[in-house]
């Protein structure tokens, strides 16, 4: 197998997006984070403990997320300097591990994701729940 130099070039662009996708949800939730300990200190609802619970576990999966994000960029800028020197063959296995990184860093996402939903699912049912007792 030949590995050019343009290959690794190509996680760039979408390992970039991916990382800026990752740091907007990383915002969204601190900020969401922020309003709900504000709430808890003046309320202190047991809801609210378990939905900063939840969404403590979910920044914890995004630094994941973007640890094996920015591992799959640097594996792919250190195999295409690898290939300017020359060692085809150690490019090639740094290359394969920065796409086995960028693998890790979605599968972490689609579990990210997953308990997202699952928490909005449990907000809507609450609201169903009340809307049928009245």
């Amino acid at each position: 197998m030949t590995l050019h130099i343009e290959t690794p070039a190509l996680l760039f662009s979408a390992t970039s997006l991916i990382l800026l996708a990752y740091t907007n949800r990383f915002l969204t939730i601190a900020q969401i984070i922020r309003k709900l300990k504000k709430t808890y200190d003046e309320e202190e609802s047991k809801s609210v403990l378990l939905e900063i619970k939840n969404l403590n576990l979910r920044l914890s999966l995004i630094r994941y997320m973007q640890m094996f994000g920015v591992l799959c960029l640097f594996l792919s800028v250190f195999a295409m300097l690898l290939l300017f020197m020359e060692q085809q063959i150690f490019s090639i296995y740094l290359f394969g591990l920065s796409l086995l990184a960028l693998l890790i860093s979605l599968g972490i996402s689609f579990w990210e994701i997953s308990i997202s939903i699952d928490a909005l699912r449990l907000h809507l049912s609450d609201l169903s729940e009340k809307k049928e007792i009245k």
